[in-house]
This record gives structure tokens, C-alpha cells and sequence, in this order.
């Protein structure tokens, strides 16, 4: 397999994973509709991830849900990389018709393209998401392993964020999540992600094409978005640091995250696109670490030696999880992945690369209150 299409070509993963490819000889092309909220309002001059790659890849100025655009791009290509998708999870909450029409319609565009038109796909890639899991796998001491129910408005008003055993109630004990816990997104980002890896694993079963669905954890690092308030906390949070803005952080500063580099994510999809192994299964991809949001916000002020200081807020945004992290068996022994950047290291990249950048506007206060104005941020 040498030609290639990757769907969000020019964003953060995307942008990356092409010059890695193009790298090792692959023929990219690139599907992309340039999205103002991730490349700015003059992307052809303004969008260095869009600038990156434009000389190096054949680029596709279009939109995955429109299907003349999937006529021209998936024209003689051997694998798909479908990576395009509206990402916020705090947005989907009221941008309901969008998320749905891109993520799942897009999704569906493409399978309905390869089912009923002549083309030699051997492969095909989806993006899912750590968050189909919801708030994910837990252990109570007396009922063993169970999967908490989504937190809910009137604990959390009194500040008691924690996930809860089902059965019991009583707090529960985190565990990594493993690909065979249970689905259960909080949020229509996640309802959507869900919807794509099944949509894509069911229809390539079918066709009798391999398919990964990669269920990638929080991807940080160089070339994410500096200026999208509402994903990405890594840069949410340098940018009010940049701008000399405290740091809010929602609930209290202890939900956690597993942070996996930009490099090492790279790598497993390569090894993914790369494997012999036949069929159609979901894989998780992280760093087997779960990371507080208070630890984040010190290491950031610590790269960047900065003053200004954290505010522990307490308000919370519906949708959002508590934690999460991934166990990485699978993809170890299916595809022999181990991620090699560290957190701090990582982390020191990350602010090293920031440093170098423009100090974007924090629009992180008229995010909020867009959710406020839908009633989902309490």
C-alpha cells in the first residue's frame, strides 16, 4: 500500500502523520476543509500545520461531507486514514447537528462511496476516542469491577466530583480501561466517535477489508492549536499563561487525563497502517499514565517560568469526565507499541515549541460563556 488518503490531513495528528509517511516514501493525499476554528480565518497563509504540508502531500480543498469531494480523493487509493471530525467535547454538547452531520454523516459518505463504487481500499483507519468510555472502568471493593454512571448535577453542585459505584454508591478505585470495558459516552463528541468506529469496523467486516479503530487518548504537543478554546487543555492553558491570565481549572483540579505525545501517536498509527495482522478491531492509544489538570497547569507554569497563578474554580462543564487512562495491552501485542515520551519530556517540547509561536488571544472566558448561555457549565 503506497497511496494513501488522509481525511483532516492538515490538522494537528493529521498534518503530522503525513510528513511522517511522505517521509517513508508513502504517496499522501490530503482531504481537508482548512476549518477556520483550527487553521484561522486565512488558512493558505496563516495555518502553519496547512503550510507544512501543502507542498508535500496532493491537497484536497474539501469537505468529507460532501460526496463529489470522496469521488475525487479516494480515486486510486490503496488505505484510508479517516482522521477528519469536530472535536470539542464541551461544543458537541449544543452544536448537535454539526457534530452528527461531520462525524457520523462523513463517515457514512465515505463507507457508501466504497461500497457501492469500484476501488482497491485493502485498509482503512478511523480516529475514535478515549471518550466512548465515558468515565470508564473502576473497581468497588465489593462488587468488583464496575463501569460508574455519569456524574450527576447535584453531587457535583456540592462539590463531590468523584465517580461513584453503581451498585453501592460508595466511591470506586480507577483502573486503565481496556478495549472490551464497557461504551458509555457522556457527551455527543463521544456518541459520535462510537458511531464512526462502529460504522467503519461493521462495514469493512462486510467488505472483508482490514480496519483499525484507533481510540486515541489526549494527543498533545507541537502544532496544536494555540487559539481553540474549547479543546485541547495544553494549549488552553499556555495561552492564558502566554497572555498573563491566571489558570482556571474546573471542578477541583484532580480529574486526570491520559496525555500521549504527538510522536507516539504518529508511530502507532504507522504501525497500524503497516500490520499484516488480519480483520477489524479497536485499539487504545495513550501512555498507561493517568495525569492530574492541577499537575498539568505546574508543570506548564514550571516550563515557562511564569507567575501567574492556578484558581481552582469548582465549577464543572456537563459532558465532561472524571478520568480516564488506557491499558495498552492490545497494542502491544498486536501491533508492539510502547510510547516513548515521558510526560515531562513531552510536556518541555510542548512549551519549547510554544515559545516560539504568536501569543494568540485567550478566548477561554467567552467559551465559558457560551456554555453558560446553553446550561452546561455550572
Amino acid at each position: 500500500m503506497k497511496n494513501i488518503l488522509i481525511t483532516g490531513g492538515a490538522g494537528f495528528i493529521g498534518s503530522h502523520l503525513s510528513l511522517s509517511l511522505v517521509n517513508q516514501g508513502y504517496k499522501i493525499t490530503v482531504l481537508d476543509n482548512l476549518s477556520k476554528q483550527v487553521h484561522g480565518n486565512l488558512p493558505e497563509h496563516s495555518s502553519s500545520l496547512y503550510m507544512s504540508i501543502k507542498d508535500k502531500v496532493t491537497f484536497i480543498h474539501g469537505d468529507v461531507t460532501n460526496y463529489n469531494d470522496w469521488t475525487i480523493a479516494l480515486k486510486d487509493q490503496d488505505a484510508i486514514i479517516h482522521l477528519a471530525a469536530e472535536t470539542g467535547t464541551s461544543q458537541s454538547m449544543y452544536e448537535i447537528k454539526k457534530y452528527s452531520e461531520v462525524n457520523i454523516g462523513g463517515t457514512a459518505l465515505m463507507l457508501n462511496h466504497i461500497t457501492h463504487n469500484k476501488n482497491r481500499i485493502k485498509k482503512i483507519i478511523v480516529a475514535s476516542s478515549r471518550a466512548i468510555y465515558g468515565e470508564g472502568k473502576y473497581y468497588c471493593p465489593d462488587h468488583g469491577i464496575v463501569y460508574p454512571d455519569p456524574r450527576n448535577d447535584a453531587d457535583m453542585a456540592k462539590g463531590d466530583f468523584e465517580c461513584k459505584c453503581p451498585s453501592c454508591g460508595h466511591s470506586a478505585n480507577l483502573m486503565a480501561t481496556t478495549e472490551d470495558s464497557r461504551i458509555s459516552p457522556t457527551s455527543m463528541y463521544g456518541i459520535t466517535k462510537q458511531c464512526q468506529e462502529q460504522m467503519v469496523l461493521t462495514i469493512c467486516k462486510a467488505l472483508n477489508i482490514n480496519a483499525i479503530a484507533f481510540r486515541y487518548q489526549n494527543v498533545y504537543g507541537p502544532g496544536q492549536s494555540l487559539s481553540n478554546p474549547y479543546t485541547g487543555i495544553l494549549s488552553i492553558f499556555s495561552t492564558q499563561i502566554k497572555n498573563n491570565n491566571n489558570i482556571m481549572i474546573f471542578e477541583d483540579g484532580l480529574e486526570s487525563r491520559d496525555f500521549v505525545y504527538i510522536d507516539d501517536v504518529v508511530e502507532a498509527t504507522i504501525l497500524g497502517l503497516n500490520a499484516n495482522n488480519f480483520g477489524q478491531y479497536a485499539i487504545n492509544v495513550g501512555s498507561d499514565k493517568p495525569i492530574s489538570v492541577f499537575t498539568v497547569a505546574e508543570t506548564l507554569i514550571k516550563n515557562y517560568i511564569s507567575e501567574v497563578r492556578i484558581n481552582i474554580s469548582g465549577n464543572y462543564r456537563l459532558g465532561d469526565i472524571r478520568h480516564n487512562y488506557a491499558d495498552l495491552s492490545t497494542i502491544s501485542n498486536k501491533l508492539g507499541f510502547i510510547p516513548k515520551v515521558g510526560f515531562e519530556q513531552g510536556i518541555a517540547k510542548f512549551c519549547e515549541w510554544v515559545n516560539t509561536q504568536d501569543v494568540m488571544k485567550d478566548c477561554l472566558l467567552e467559551s465559558i460563556d457560551e456554555l453558560k448561555s446553553k446550561g452546561l457549565f455550572k
